[in-house]
This record gives structure tokens, sequence and C-alpha cells, in this order.
């Protein structure tokens, strides 16, 4: 009976929920709000420039002033930087929770060594302690294990197959929810240097196109343009080098976890194998 209850428990907390979609979609309209309120209102306040104006230069060593001035793409880049801080900040914690209660490698140790003494129990018990998406797993697994070992009409090729079967579709349904967002988090590296660049462009263009119509050239106004547009740039590749750094630690992270289901459920298949016929 409790075979026939600890599967279906699994399945349903690795369906896709609708209320995570949503959080994800209304996250990203809530960050794009704060980023343009923090650019209007905070760095284009007039106390960050000459004569309390935003149309005139920032002034010197006003970091807030020199970032708006780095024009309509910088709410933008900040969005995306925002993003990647909350969206790597909500994966942390959650690939967190999925590891489990304790490490890992120990659990998969006392797994190995619970079959090793041919106590499933003792092995079902180390999965209730351990929790998370890597004790859901290994649990399914088990009570597969011992279903293929009451089975009187398969033979052993056959029973083992079965239980393969059972950790592929168990770890099917677990690695999406390690895997959400991390799209997002990808994403977002590979814009955010292309969105500066593109910022970087307009602004070079208007620093350009202002100098034409002054007639003499100034040096100094030449130069501040310069500078103004870079800030696009700067925020782009920071983002994007913060965004590929996350990306490569979770997924790190997952490969490691699913690494250690698979070397569990290696030892179960063997240890089935190697005791029942």
């Amino acid at each position: 009976m409790k075979s026939q209850t600890a599967k279906p428990a699994a399945k349903i907390a690795a369906k896709p929920s609708p209320l995570k979609n949503f959080f994800a979609g209304i996250t990203i309209v809530i960050i794009l709000i704060i980023a343009h309120l923090i650019y209007y209102f905070v760095m284009g306040n007039g106390a960050n420039f000459e004569g309390g104006d935003n149309a005139n230069h920032p002034l010197p060593g006003n970091y807030l002033g020199i970032v708006y001035k780095g024009g309509p793409i910088v709410p933008i880049l900040m969005s995306m930087f925002l993003m990647v801080i909350v969206f790597s900040i909500e994966r942390f914690f959650t690939i967190s929770k999925a590891t489990g209660s304790g490490s890992v490698d120990g659990f998969v140790r006392k797994i190995k060594a619970s079959l090793a003494n041919d106590n499933v129990n003792e092995a079902l018990a180390e999965c209730d302690r351990q929790k998370g998406s890597v004790g859901n797993v290994i649990n399914s697994v088990l009570h597969k294990y011992k279903d293929m070992a009451a089975e009187p009409t398969m033979n052993k090729d056959q029973k083992v197959l079965a239980i393969q079967k059972e950790l592929e579709d168990s770890t099917a349904l677990e690695l999406p929810i390690l895997e959400k967002n991390l799209t997002i988090i990808a994403t977002l590296a590979s814009i955010a240097t292309l969105t500066g660049l593109l910022g970087t462009v307009i602004g070079m263009i208007k620093a350009f196109a202002a100098l034409a119509q002054a007639g003499a050239p100034d040096a100094s106004a030449l130069s501040n343009g310069i500078s103004e547009a870079l800030i696009n740039t700067a925020l782009g590749i920071g983002t994007s080098a913060l965004a590929i750094v996350a990306y490569n630690y979770f997924t790190s992270k997952i490969d490691e976890l699913t690494y250690s289901i698979d070397e569990a459920g290696f030892s179960i298949m063997q240890n089935f194998a190697s005791k029942h016929n």
C-alpha cells in the first residue's frame, strides 16, 4: 500500500505550476517598473546635475547622474541586471531545497550501505530523512525495487529494465523543477551585451550629431558624450558576465544532483541484479 501512495505524490509535486509561471512573469514586470522608477526619479533627480536640471551635465563625480546620461537603454539594462540577481537568488534556494536536508554524497553512501545489507526499508527511511529531489527520485526507485522483488511473472532482465525506467521517469519529472527560470538567466547572458552595444551606438550617434550641429569642435562635449554612451556597454557586459557565472554555477549544481541520482540508481539496479532472479 505504501508503494502505491508514494509514487503519485512525487509525480504530482513535479508537475509544472501555473502559479510559478505567473510569478516569473509578474516578477519581470515589477522589475521593469522598479528600474524605470530608479532611473527617472533617483538617477534623474536634478540634484545630480549642474544647475539642478537633468538636461545639463552631471555634477563632477556624481555617478548617478553619469549613469542617467547613458540614455533610455539604461533602465532596460538595469532591469536585466536586477532580473539576473532575483532569478539567481530564486534558483539558489530552489536547488538548495532540491538537494535535501543533508549531504548528497553522504546520502548516496547510506543508500549503498543499506542495500548492501539488503535493508530496503532503511534505505527508504534515508529517503524520507533526505527529502528534496534526490530523495524523491530514489524513494520512487526503491518502491519499484520492492515491487519487482515481489513480482512473480517477469524475468530478471525485465525487472531491472522496469527499475531503470522508473529511475528515468522520476528524474525526468524532477529535472524541470531544477532547470526552471535558467532559460531566463541564459537569455539575459546573451542579450545584455548586445543591448549595451545598442545603447552605446545610439549614444555615439547623438554625440556626433550634437557635435556636428555645434559647428566648432568641442573636445569636452565629445568626450562627455562618448563617456555617457559607454555606460551602456559597461552595464551590458557586467550584466552578461554575472548571468554567465550564475548560469554555469547552477547548471553545475544540477549536474552534480543528476550524477548522484544516477549513481544511486545504478547501485539499486546492480544490487537487484545480483540478489534477485
